[in-house]
């Protein structure tokens, strides 16, 4: 054990607290983590774990007397804990009448009282916007109309900022407007990389290409199984980027999809396609990025922070393209990004269809039909498509392993390395963590000596590092000086020091699988579990050659499907842009 944990061990001692929270602590609040709860107790609630009830307790063993309700501390705490709550569900900000109802419900006399408490103590930062609706003004009754009183929203400082910075990058990149060629060279350059190639694309695309060659911003939206379809809008792409002298950029939110849309763009070019595809971590860490296109796949599982930062990347001039399927949960990560920029009707919409006589496969048609709200049996002659019945969550499990250590290995040839399991919880018999220990148990038995993980155990980064971002998975190969060395799916390496960063990653949950794509995935709906339709087709979409839907829910996946859309996030991206 570090010192520093042993210093925070003992402070959390000292409030009656578990000493084992003491590594969470330090990541969350840093260095300085022992002394800064020593003088405020109430920084536990940082951890999501810890209740407000929890909290407090904490706050009396230590403080005594002086642990009042209306503290200070308390109070900027309490908001601080309700907007990161707010956070965990998808919101950039909340509006500050709902904040101060939300803070009230906590049992604090005083609302107002504590959204200043947390502003003057750095925990929530102040936003201001005058447009708050898509109506334009009205002259009819004459004169002009009074400006509207701003509205104000509350934010995390670091995720308001990130939503700022993200705006003010893109205003950047929509302001300079020069097109990468005009429209007439635009289409001949994507007729001729097409013969060159040996295929075709659809009017749609060819069209898409051309809003691409004349907009700064472009949102492409596409659909399940039009992979080829996107690999080849792709190489054209590539071509415009090439005969304009500006080059091209392409990224994936993880380092799997990254590999999966080199292998698409690998398929269609029959060889090396000339594309380089990086994960986005790896394409921050190169630094400014000198293309004049830059290219970000799966757009959908990306929140506002990372966006920020890739936008920040983007050279003046630069032409940036959001990939999209509109049909996909939000990012697991709060905002809404490719949507608020469509909404916003600042920058541009075009579409990516693949030809009607390609048709879909099994995979995409029951990805299509779920975005409508079935979930029918299809024909799947290559065995694409697996539905698996279970009466409980722990028939549920025993079914997982099956499917992953035996039947898809076997049957399809797929490795068990190259499946995936998704699930709808983090918990429970057939939730990711038990899943992750069955895995473990049967793929890679090992007794935990590198921070309980073995060389050969599949890992999900949950952090951000050197090459690596939240949601890339790989393989942990070994220890090296402070940290472990880990084998990204692009076949990158990369080291981790922070021991925080790393999970199992043979079972992920359905955030955490947002935005990766691998061979096969095990789709898994326990019991009991909040199902929507976003969120199974999301779950069907990360499967490249074969999915099983392990179904445990008793009918409840078939009326989630039919019944539950995504609910709404409250953003501030829209404003941002229509200000800027």
């Amino acid at each position: 054990m570090s010192e520093a944990v042993e210093q925070v061990s003992a402070v959390l001692q000292g409030m009656e607290a578990p000493p084992a929270l003491a590594p969470r602590l330090l990541a969350a609040l840093g260095p300085t983590a022992a002394a800064d709860l020593a003088a405020d107790p109430w920084l536990l609630l940082r951890l999501p774990q810890v209740t407000v009830e929890q909290a407090d307790y904490c706050a009396r063993r230590a403080l005594g007397e002086a642990a009042r309700p209306d503290d200070p501390r308390r109070l900027a705490a309490l908001t601080a804990y309700t907007l990161r709550t707010a956070a965990a569900r998808g919101h950039t900000a909340v509006e500050e009448k709902r904040l101060a109802a939300l803070v009230g419900r906590l049992g604090v006399q005083a609302p107002a009282r504590a959204l200043e408490a947390a502003v003057e103590a750095g925990a929530s930062a102040v936003f201001e916007s005058t447009d708050d609706s898509d109506d334009d003004f009205d002259f009819e009754e004459g004169g002009v109309p009074d400006l509207p009183e701003p509205e104000r929203f509350h934010a995390l400082p670091d995720l308001g900022e990130a939503e700022q910075r993200l705006g003010g990058h893109l205003v950047r990149l929509i302001s300079a407007n020069d097109p990468v060629m005009d429209s007439a060279t635009a289409t001949e350059t994507v007729d001729a990389a097409c013969e060159k190639g040996g295929f075709t694309v659809t009017e749609h695309t060819r069209a898409a290409l051309v809003t691409v060659a004349l907009r700064p911003v472009t949102v492409l939206w596409h659909g399940p199984g039009e992979a080829a379809e996107t690999a080849r809008a792709l190489l054209c792409l590539a071509a415009i980027a090439d005969d304009s002298q500006v080059g091209v950029t392409v990224v994936a939110p993880t380092a799997q999809t990254a590999a999966a849309v080199a292998a698409d763009l690998a398929a269609v070019a029959q060889g090396d396609p000339g594309v380089r595809v990086l994960s986005l971590a790896a394409a921050l860490r190169e630094g400014p990025l000198s293309s004049g296109l830059v290219v970000l796949c799966e757009s959908m599982a990306v929140g506002t922070a990372r966006a920020a930062d890739l936008a920040a990347a983007c050279a003046d001039g630069a032409h940036l393209v959001l990939l999209a399927d509109p049909r996909q949960a939000p990012s697991a990560a709060p905002g809404r990004v490719a949507e608020d920029i469509v909404r916003s009707r600042t920058a541009h919409t075009a579409e990516i269809a693949a030809p009607e006589e390609d048709g879909p496969g099994p995979l995409a048609a029951l990805a299509l039909a779920v975005s409508e709200g079935e979930v029918p049996q299809v024909d799947a002659p290559g065995r694409e498509v697996v539905r698996v019945p279970a009466a409980s969550a722990e028939e549920a499990a025993h079914r997982v392993v099956q499917l992953v250590t035996d039947s898809i290995p076997r049957a399809l040839g797929i490795p068990a390395g190259d499946v995936r399991v998704v699930t709808a919880r983090e918990d429970g018999p057939a939730g990711a963590r038990a899943l992750n220990t069955a895995c473990k148990e049967r793929l890679n038995p090992g007794p935990g000596a590198l921070g309980g993980f073995d060389p050969g155990d599949a890992v999900l980064l949950v952090a951000a590092g050197p090459g690596y971002g939240p949601g890339d998975t790989g393989v942990l190969r070994g220890p090296v000086e402070g940290g472990v060395r880990v084998e990204l799916a692009d076949g990158t390496e990369v080291t981790v020091t922070d021991p925080a960063a790393l999970r199992p990653g043979w079972a992920l949950t359905v955030g955490a699988a947002h935005g990766g794509r691998w061979p096969a995935v095990v789709g898994v709906f326990p019991p009991d579990v909040p199902v929507s339709r976003p969120r199974v087709y999301t779950v069907l979409t990360r499967a490249v050659r074969h999915v099983s839907l392990v179904d445990a829910t008793g009918g409840a996946l078939e009326t989630g499907v039919r019944d539950t859309l995504a609910p709404d996030r409250v953003t501030r991206l829209v404003q941002i842009l229509r200000e800027g």
